[in-house]
């Protein structure tokens, strides 16, 4: 019997096939699926309990870049390097989960409301958002951007603002919109940009003038609520937006109240080297928390006045109140030989969880359950 031969149509339908499942293959390897390596996690079991009188380091892992500001969110410690991020275990130190692409640069990330907000750079602009929870990692939104390649990244609460020279962009956290745009006053360039409970601040250096204009705009609308001139003197810098707007320059703090950016007092900053130790702010009740060259001031939100001050080797856990004894509000203060449990009130001392050796300056703090997490500039510590 002579074998018959399948219809054409039959072999065109097999080749089309064929190259349909090429295509399909060469896409996918070609695809940012491909290009990502990520993992997930179960949530981890609630931190109780509260530090011990003496802790050790129980942990420390470096960081090949950029901290975040907001580093801790649902008992996961966000860790970034080039090519995105390692969510640990804030109690072990040990890896939960983590995101990563091998297409893309991270441009910068943050842990807000319960999530883990990066934007990555896959050519020369940073072009994609996405939302992981952080428990668990699991992806929550995506979006495209287009920001300038140089864009970082910084959180507060229901709020995420990416920054470059010319201009910000405010997202929605949980809902992935873009919010609004902000350019940068004609003729002006960004000298610096923060976010924080009283909204986004802006420092912007302006052809022309002797002076740095500085504006406070609001984190949901845009809103511009007011402008004012800053003198120049070569060193000035953004400190935080957080119950008030300090700047600071190179011999005094510069407090502005945020409802109408009227200046206040001016502080003087103890003698040091500007360049020396970072600038740091966060917001506590109604305090604004500032630390500079090695000392902490809670800062009266309608003098600016000190409140109180201490000797401190960085900013206490602003976001991570406690209470005392006698059930007042305090904050763990990162001082000489260790975390001081600090009344909120008046600065007096509640309670004490000492560190051998000490800690290193110029970093922010974060508590969970009885492990304190210290973030230095090139790493972070758990201590419990």
């Amino acid at each position: 019997m002579a074998l018959s031969h399948p219809p054409l149509r039959v072999w065109v339908w097999t080749a089309a096939t064929l190259a349909l499942a090429v295509v399909a293959v060469l896409l996918w390897r070609g695809s940012s699926v491909a290009a990502t390596d990520s993992t997930t996690a179960e949530e981890p079991a609630a931190a109780d309990g509260a530090p011990a009188d003496r802790v050790g380091e129980a942990w420390a892992v470096e960081a090949d870049a950029a901290l975040p500001r907001q580093f801790v969110a649902d008992g996961r410690v966000v860790v970034p390097d080039e090519r995105g991020f390692t969510a640990l275990d804030a109690a072990t130190g040990e890896e939960a989960w983590h995101y990563r692409r091998a297409d893309a640069r991270l441009c910068g990330v943050t842990a807000v409301d319960g999530l883990v907000v990066a934007v990555f750079r896959t050519a020369d602009r940073c072009d994609e958002a996405l939302a992981l929870d952080a428990a668990t990692g699991i992806r929550q939104w995506t979006r495209n951007l287009s920001l300038r390649g140089d864009a970082t990244v910084e959180g507060t609460s229901q709020v995420v603002l990416a920054s470059s020279p010319t201009g910000v962009v405010v997202l929605d956290p949980v809902g992935d919109n873009v919010r609004w745009r902000a350019a940068a006053d004609e003729g002006c360039e960004l000298a610096g940009t923060t976010v924080g409970s009283s909204g986004v601040a802006l420092l912007q250096r302006c052809e022309g003038s002797s002076a740095l204009r500085l504006r406070l705009l609001d984190s949901f609308t845009g809103q511009a609520r007011w402008t004012r001139d800053v003198p120049d003197d070569g060193d000035v810098r953004l400190v935080g937006a957080d119950r008030l707007v300090v700047v600071a320059t190179a011999r005094d703090l510069l407090a502005h109240r945020p409802d109408d950016g009227t200046p206040l007092t001016p502080l003087p900053l103890p003698d040091g080297d500007p360049a020396d130790e970072p600038l740091l702010q966060d917001g506590a009740g109604e305090l604004a928390l500032v630390w500079a060259r090695g000392t902490l001031w809670a800062l009266d939100p309608a003098t600016g006045g000190p409140r109180w001050e201490v000797p401190a080797r960085g900013l206490p856990a602003a976001g991570d109140v406690a209470k005392t004894d006698r059930g007042a509000t305090a904050v763990w203060v990162p001082e000489a030989d260790g975390f001081v449990l600090r009344d909120l009130a008046t600065g007096e001392e509640a309670g004490r969880a000492a560190v051998d050796g000490g800690l290193p300056a110029g970093g922010r703090t974060a508590v969970v359950g009885p492990v304190l997490v210290y973030r230095p500039a090139d790493g972070v510590l758990g201590y419990a």
